[in-house]
C-alpha cells in the first residue's frame, strides 16, 4: 500500500480493481480539517482521465511496474511495434494505450516503457523533444511588440504554436506534457 500523499506525476497505482496512472497531484488544505489530495489519473486500460480526489491518509494500492528501454520502430493502424535492443525480440504496443504519446513517437528512438508483469502499461516520453517545423507562414517584421505566435506543422503531423522568427525548416523544442514550444533547439 501507498499513500496517497505520494503518488505524483507518472506513479502507477490500483484503486477499485482499475490501474490508474497519475497525470498530476495536488494537495489542497482548505482551513480547519483534513487535506484533500486531487489526482488527475489516466485509466491504463480503457485511456479514458478522469480527476479523483482523496482525503489526506488514504492509501491505494502500488502495483510493481517495470520500466524496459526499448526502440520504437513502426506503427500500423492499431498497433505501435517496439524491439528490445539487448534481445532483438519485438513487443507490440495498441495505440489506444498510448493515444496522447504516439505523435512524439520517433523511428529509431528509445523510450522507457513500464510493463505489468509482460503486459505494456504506457510509454515514458522524454519532458521535451526536438522536431523539424515542415510548414509554417513567414515571420512579418514589425509585429513583435509583444509575444505573437503563429501555426506550425512539425515532422510528427503535430500542430504548434510558434514565435514569429521561427522559419519552415528550423529546428525547435516542444513540452511533450503539453505539445507547446518550449525553445529553439
Amino acid at each position: 500500500m501507498i499513500g496517497v500523499t505520494e503518488l505524483r506525476a507518472g506513479t502507477i497505482f490500483e484503486d477499485q480493481g482499475n490501474i490508474y496512472q497519475v497525470l498530476s497531484y495536488e494537495h489542497i488544505k482548505m482551513g480547519r480539517g483534513s487535506a484533500n489530495i486531487k489526482v488527475k489519473v489516466k485509466n491504463i486500460k480503457s485511456g479514458s482521465t478522469t480527476d479523483k480526489s482523496f482525503i489526506n491518509g488514504a492509501r491505494v494500492n502500488e502495483v510493481e511496474v517495470i520500466k524496459k528501454d526499448l526502440q520504437y520502430l513502426y506503427k500500423d493502424t492499431d498497433k505501435t511495434y517496439f524491439m528490445n535492443p539487448q534481445t532483438f525480440e519485438q513487443i507490440e504496443v495498441p495505440i489506444k494505450m498510448i493515444f496522447y504519446e504516439a505523435p512524439y513517437l520517433k523511428e529509431g528512438e528509445s523510450f522507457s516503457i513500464s510493463f505489468l508483469g509482460e503486459e505494456p502499461l504506457s510509454i515514458n516520453l522524454p519532458p521535451k523533444m526536438d522536431f523539424v517545423v515542415e510548414e509554417t507562414a513567414p515571420g512579418v517584421k514589425g509585429n513583435s511588440a509583444t509575444n505573437v505566435f503563429k501555426d506550425a506543422v512539425l515532422e510528427n503531423g503535430l500542430k504548434t504554436k510558434v514565435p514569429l522568427f521561427v522559419k519552415t525548416g528550423d529546428k525547435i523544442r516542444v513540452d511533450t506534457r503539453t505539445g507547446a514550444y518550449s525553445e529553439k533547439a
